[in-house]
């Protein structure tokens, strides 16, 4: 691999897109760089866990043709993705490729195409791969009993945190300029946090999912990650916009996420709190980074206080609610195969099963006074900034942290509370690196917006990525 092919694979999205349109360069040559940085990094990482080289040469050929054959004109007659290699999240169903959910009971090659993986091909880009995940996805650290664990580039002995813990170590080690991801209680933020990249949780609809059984559920969310806003906005252009097959997919076309992201934040109304207003413990070192991203703010112009809603009632909201959503999903997988899931998985689904009709009435009844609520709050302020996750990423070899700043976790799901009490709000919200620990590991902050504010959100996130750079430092240990 030359060093003009390895820094290739350090360009942003938008930066490859500006090369390909102009034909400054070719597909083949920008697949090969990242298939050549792949067989390089990836046995280190352990981030991309399916391969398609061949395949993806091809498709490189064939777009490098296609903008060919449609003369000076050529760059507005390719996708918004035209050339751009991307890996897709391990849950995402990918005709024709393995997909394996984690788990040797989903382990197959599908006939179909995901949606999300519809659009994204559409669009122009390239599939490499696969990335690595927990089993079905279930917790926040990705190891599985297929691929094992993969390391977060930053520091290998640590987790790259989960769900969609693959595609963010794929991202910050630069075997890919753009992923796809899905988050539920915090699977595209917290490793977006861990690895020093961006994710973003998109309202709910705003990325349509088809198939789905569960198709009317506002708890899962599919979108985008990359190593900048913009070019996490750039891949929402594509991933977004209505579909029939969705019953909560919002009709705003995804274009609108190309637009430019500049943005005056002077004057801007910014709460932030570093332990959601003392509702969860917070390790001191990542409270610390989510303070000075306050300060951050300031200095942009913006008008700061520390401020943040009552959000004690998305604790029933999102237990009960997942619980739901486990039973449906893993219920029959349990009573056929108990000892081949994942036990973390069984106990989430037999609460599931245990669930009453007052319980799950009640949890709708608390959604909505929380709703409320919050839609209140950001009437008096724009923007709110939490910690994405309340730990650094913890050692590789453990599932979970069993305490946080000296306080017990009950369970697999307690310690990503800071993330998934704002999943049950609905608000779109946007991981950012913010800083490093003094020990060197990546923190990012959690930029929460009002309902379906995305566009926003992608606003004040991309101000703040230009005002502190943390993003730019590379994994030392890589390369």
């Amino acid at each position: 691999m030359t060093d003009h092919d390895d820094e290739l694979c350090h360009k942003t999205a938008l930066e490859l897109s500006a090369l390909l349109r102009r034909r400054e360069l070719s597909a083949r040559e920008v697949v090969r760089a990242h298939l050549d940085r792949i067989e390089r990094v990836n046995p280190g990482v352990n981030a991309i866990v399916t391969l398609v080289a061949d395949q993806a040469l091809d498709a490189a050929a064939a777009a490098d043709e296609r903008i060919v054959a449609a003369g000076t004109d050529g760059a507005a007659g390719v996708g918004a993705l035209h050339g751009l290699p991307i890996a897709h999240k391990d849950t995402h169903n990918t005709a024709g490729i393995r997909t394996s959910h984690g788990s040797p009971l989903a382990d197959g090659i599908p006939d179909q195409d995901d949606l999300i993986i519809e659009r994204i091909r559409d669009a122009g880009a390239i599939t490499l791969g696969k990335t690595n995940v927990p089993e079905f996805a279930a917790g926040s650290h990705t190891f599985n009993p297929i691929f094992g664990a993969t390391h977060n580039p930053y520091a290998p002995d640590r987790s790259a945190g989960g769900s969609s813990g693959g595609a963010a170590a794929a991202l910050a080690s630069r075997m890919i300029p753009i992923a796809d991801g899905s988050d539920t209680g915090g699977s595209l933020r917290n490793p977006a946090s861990f690895n020093n990249v961006v994710g973003l949780r998109p309202s709910p609809g705003r990325v349509p999912t088809w198939p789905a059984s569960n198709a009317w559920t506002t708890l899962s969310v599919k979108g985008p990650m990359a190593r900048t806003v913009a070019d996490t906005a750039l891949l929402l252009s594509a991933m977004a916009g209505p579909d029939p097959r969705s019953p909560i997919a919002l009709e705003e076309p995804g274009a609108r996420f190309a637009r430019p992201l500049d943005r005056d934040l002077a004057g801007l109304r910014v709460a932030w709190s570093p332990d959601l207003g003392g509702l969860v413990p917070v390790e001191p070192e990542v409270a610390a980074v989510v303070e000075a991203s306050a300060g951050v703010f300031e200095d942009l112009g913006c008008v700061v206080e520390r401020a943040c809603p009552d959000l004690s009632e998305g604790e029933e909201v999102f237990r009960t609610q997942r619980a739901s959503l486990f039973e449906v999903a893993f219920g029959p997988l349990m009573d056929r195969h108990p000892e081949d899931l994942k036990q973390t998985i069984r106990e989430n689904a037999e609460v599931g099963r245990r669930l009453t009709g007052p319980e799950v009435a009640r949890a709708e009844v608390l959604h909505t006074a929380l709703f409320h609520r919050v839609r209140a709050f950001f009437e008096r302020y724009d923007v709110l900034l939490l910690p994405v996750s309340q730990v650094p990423p913890f050692d590789i070899g453990i599932e979970y942290p069993a305490e946080v700043a000296g306080v017990a976790m009950r369970d697999y799901l307690e310690w990503m509370r800071s993330a998934y009490l704002v999943t049950a709000t609905g608000s779109p919200a946007l991981s950012v690196p913010a800083g490093f620990t003094p020990g060197g590991l990546p923190v990012g902050v959690q930029i929460v917006g009002p309902h379906r504010a995305d566009f926003a959100v992608l606003q004040i996130g991309h101000a703040f990525e230009q005002a502190t750079g943390y993003g730019k430092l590379r994994p030392e240990a890589i390369g």
